[in-house]
């Protein structure tokens, strides 16, 4: 199961960059450009859409961690050890699901400080 997991995650990892890349250009600049004709670009829209990639993908991982741990509890046949690894990957997954709600809500804290008003 290790092997699965690890592997998955090595694939995911690898995925990303270009599946990130891609949705920034062309959200950034509406489809395909010539290095003559980039426009200026915003720093926060940038972030914006990199966060909002990588919450995406956070929340993708703790499903599959949840995942994880019911078909480890429905497995464990009442194995202590089995059960304690089923609940550890539940807590770790609702923590990561915080982190990435708290680290969103901080994006938005700082793109509101920064931007001036308008």
């Amino acid at each position: 199961m290790k092997k699965v997991l690890v592997s998955l995650t090595l694939i995911s990892l690898l995925a990303v960059p270009l599946m990130a890349s891609a949705d920034i250009w062309s959200d950034l600049f509406g489809g395909e450009t010539s290095p003559e004709t980039v426009p200026e670009t915003d720093v926060m829209r940038i972030l914006g859409s990199l966060m909002n990639w990588m919450f995406a993908i956070l929340l993708v991982v703790a499903a599959i961690f949840i995942i994880v741990a019911a078909y480890t509890f429905v497995t464990a046949s009442g194995d202590p050890d089995k059960t304690k690894t089923a609940r550890n990957f539940v807590l770790y997954a609702l923590i990561g699901v915080l982190v990435a709600f708290a680290a969103r809500g901080l994006v938005e804290l700082v793109r509101l400080i920064v931007q001036p008003a308008t």
